[in-house]
């Protein structure tokens, strides 16, 4: 991407969105928003249990605890399985090393249709969840080495998985946004953007917090 696109993306992208478990913004605050793995290595977790919330399909979201720390929790992936990866990826890389590929980063939608998509899917509308709405282009300037740009939910594998690798990642210098501009509307030339390890300065760029059933915002919580 060039800097006039950059430009075009968050003229039309001004704000990140994430998803996260009811009760987790007060744990945010204190360690930022980590990753799978950045918080694993926070919490000191390792061994079988590691294993298990890292390098498979968690189906249910998990619940990690450390003195000190007190607890996080940690999301399911219902959204995507084992069956499903195995007929989107490569034979060159399993559904274990997607698992711990896509947990070394944390995800933001880039349009809030995105993120009510989520919401409101069905394993997830009648639970209550914590929206963060970051400002897009703060993060771009303070994280840029670090963010990756997806044109998929690389997350999700139903109903018919699009295929997938770790080149369906790129930089920001590198993404092909003038391919996906001849092919999508503006607001969804890119569909994810995410971020090594994690933002543990969240709290900078955050703009707003609010608690969401559905597509229904329900309360918003004190910064």
């Amino acid at each position: 991407m060039n800097q006039l696109e950059i430009a075009e993306l968050l003229e039309d992208c001004p704000r990140l969105f994430h998803m996260a478990e009811r009760g987790a913004w007060d744990g945010i605050k204190r360690h930022g928003l980590l990753s799978t793995s950045s918080l694993l290595d926070l919490y000191e977790i390792k061994g079988s249990e590691r294993f298990a919330l890292e390098s498979g399909r968690r189906n249910t979201t998990a619940e990690i605890n450390a003195p000190g720390l007190g607890s996080a929790k940690i999301r399911d992936q219902l959204p995507m399985d084992d069956k499903g990866l195995r007929r989107c990826l490569p034979d060159t890389i399993s559904p274990q090393q997607w698992y711990e590929f896509l947990n070394r980063k944390v995800f933001f939608w880039l349009t809030k249709n995105r993120l009510d998509r989520l919401s409101n899917a069905k394993a997830y509308r009648d639970a209550e969840h914590e929206v963060l709405v970051l400002n897009s282009r703060r993060i771009v300037e303070s994280y840029c080495e670090k963010i990756w740009l997806c044109p998929i939910n690389s997350g999700c594998t139903k109903p018919m998985p699009a295929p997938r690798d770790y080149s369906t990642f790129a930089r920001i210098v590198d993404y092909p946004y003038q391919c996906w501009r001849k092919r999508r509307k503006r607001g969804e030339r890119v569909v994810e953007l995410c971020i090594d390890g994690g933002v543990p300065n969240v709290t900078d760029f955050v703009e707003c917090v609010y608690v969401v059933r559905g597509t229904m915002k329900l309360s918003e919580l004190t910064l």
